[in-house]
């Protein structure tokens, strides 16, 4: 017999793996596990930023203006 899955289970569950994550990472680095908390906050943060930042450069349009640019050139 199989019992249906509800979306508030699963979205407990995952909560509670990843805090248990986080503890045993805190505890494998000797740190608390507020900081590791606030430190993947902030990398995920400046990966973000860094994703953005050279999408943002590597634009089909923005790709196309460039080259026509460099082949009008003299």
């Amino acid at each position: 017999m199989t019992t249906p899955s509800t979306p508030n289970a699963m979205s407990t569950a995952i909560s509670w793996l990843l805090n248990l994550a986080t503890r045993m990472l805190a505890n494998s680095l000797n740190m608390p596990a507020p900081l590791v908390y606030s430190t993947g906050i902030f990398v995920y943060a400046q990966v973000q930023a860094v994703e953005h930042r050279a999408a943002r450069k590597l634009c089909p349009v923005r790709l196309l203006r460039w080259l026509r640019e460099m082949v009008r050139r003299p």
